[in-house]
């Protein structure tokens, strides 16, 4: 192990601490990424093609975590699901939901995302994603690493097999029935605009390719091209059965989704996620309710489960009552849009301008109390430097299929950072 300035001896300080701040071993083993990456592609310069222009996406180090930090986030998971399965808590979750998300069809949403930080008083659930990215480059990821010392080889044990490629496939065939009550669909599109442009449009690939390799057909698409007639959904001439729905325009009100929109509604293709899983999941609205100790007992959510929720921070909606407080408090918050997704329009509390402030004070953001992100050390050039990490837990019916990581620098993830991108996370 590349080890230096080792801390002193400290009984509190955790083994996965100490391999966070000293171990600077490149893991990463690149050839056997490449690799994977373009076996699993079917071409052969897959990998240098989007490397190229995606030089950051992909660290070079892993992140430590106990088991114990894993079963405490699992832990919160399975508190949410079960607060959501609450007649009381979905009638009020689903009163600032658009009309399209009241009806349930019965999937329970492909590949959600919990995003947590790591501080020093536990994992703190920052947000829910109901179109986490990056599962399928994460999941190579975790298999191209090399172990340096006997604590990687320890946490490599589990990464290295095809647990979530099968998962993954059972989760699609799982969807189906959830709505269809049997059988297999018989082609899946991965829906997103303009696809071939977005950033992670690599993985679009390898979901496509992992589904093929089971006897699922598969495509990508974009989705103004999908066309509904006669009760059914068709891309470029071919009837399309699933759709694994990676658009940010979560209640499909844009004009060019109108296709998708009434298929949707009227059952006529199964959609995962769908406007459901987001207005029961990943509105942050929500997470007002799932931080409130007392209106979680209200709703009827167990004391085990309220216990569980403390590790989501403390989040209020913004209003005209309350903007006068939350200015004076802002340093310990963090303000989210109620409709945005990823890191747009988020603002850190004590960077707020009076500017801003006007815009967030009108409404339509949460505060949220600040959980600093965990810290991981890692070595540039010779001299040692500092990245945020915070650790994504992809989920499908709240049972974790992977985890990993992401170090950055700056105020959210940004994969520009050098040194930063996706980390595996090996558990110790």
């Amino acid at each position: 192990m590349n080890v230096k300035d080792p801390a002193p001896a400290d009984a509190s300080s955790s083994a996965t601490a100490r391999l966070n701040r000293n171990c600077f071993c490149i893991t990463l083993d690149r050839a056997a990424l490449r690799s994977a990456l373009d076996h699993e592609a079917g071409d052969a310069g897959f990998y240098e093609a989007f490397n190229n222009s995606r030089p950051h996406l992909f660290s070079n180090v892993p992140v430590f975590l106990s088991k114990s930090v894993i079963e405490e986030m699992r832990g919160i998971v399975e508190a949410i699901e079960a607060a959501t399965k609450l007649p009381a808590y979905r009638d009020a979750v689903l009163s600032w939901a658009p009309e399209i998300a009241q009806r349930d069809f019965g999937p329970a949403g492909a590949l959600m995302g919990h995003d947590f930080h790591l501080g020093d008083d536990g994992p703190k659930l920052i947000e829910v994603n109901t179109n986490a990215g990056g599962a399928f480059l994460n999941a190579l990821l975790a298999k191209a690493q090399a172990a340096c010392c006997a604590e990687v080889e320890q946490g490599l044990i589990g990464p290295r097999g095809d647990d979530f490629e099968i998962r993954v496939v059972t989760m699609f065939g799982d969807e189906w029935r959830r709505q269809r009550g049997a059988g297999l669909p018989r082609r899946i599109a991965i829906i997103d605009d303009r696809p071939e442009e977005q950033y992670l449009y690599p993985e679009f690939v390898l979901a496509r390719q992992l589904l093929r390799k089971h006897g699922i057909d598969a495509v990508i698409g974009e989705a103004s091209e999908l066309q509904y007639e006669g009760g059914r959904v068709r891309l470029d001439g071919h009837g399309i059965d699933l759709v694994y729905n990676r658009l940010v325009d979560f209640a499909l009100d844009h004009p060019e989704h109108a296709a998708l929109r009434a298929a949707y509604r009227d059952g006529a293709v199964v959609v995962t996620p769908n406007p459901r899983h987001h207005a029961l999941f990943a509105v942050k609205r929500n997470l007002t309710l799932l931080s409130d100790p007392a209106a979680l007992e209200t709703i009827g959510l167990s004391l085990e489960m309220r216990l569980r929720l403390a590790g989501v921070p403390r989040t209020v909606l913004v209003t005209p009552d309350n903007a006068d407080a939350l200015w004076q408090s802002r340093k310990d918050m963090f303000f989210k849009p109620l409709s945005g997704h990823g890191s747009k329009a988020v603002y850190r509390g004590d960077k707020v301008t009076k500017g801003v402030w006007a815009e967030i004070a009108r409404g339509g953001y949460v505060a949220q109390a600040f959980a600093a992100p965990g810290q991981r050390m890692i070595e540039i050039d010779g001299a040692v430097a500092p990245r945020k990490m915070d650790v994504r837990l992809y989920t499908y019916d709240g049972q974790v299929l992977l985890a990993a990581a992401r170090l950055y620098q700056g105020q959210t993830t940004n994969f520009r950072t050098p040194g930063g991108g996706f980390a595996p996370v090996l558990v110790i």
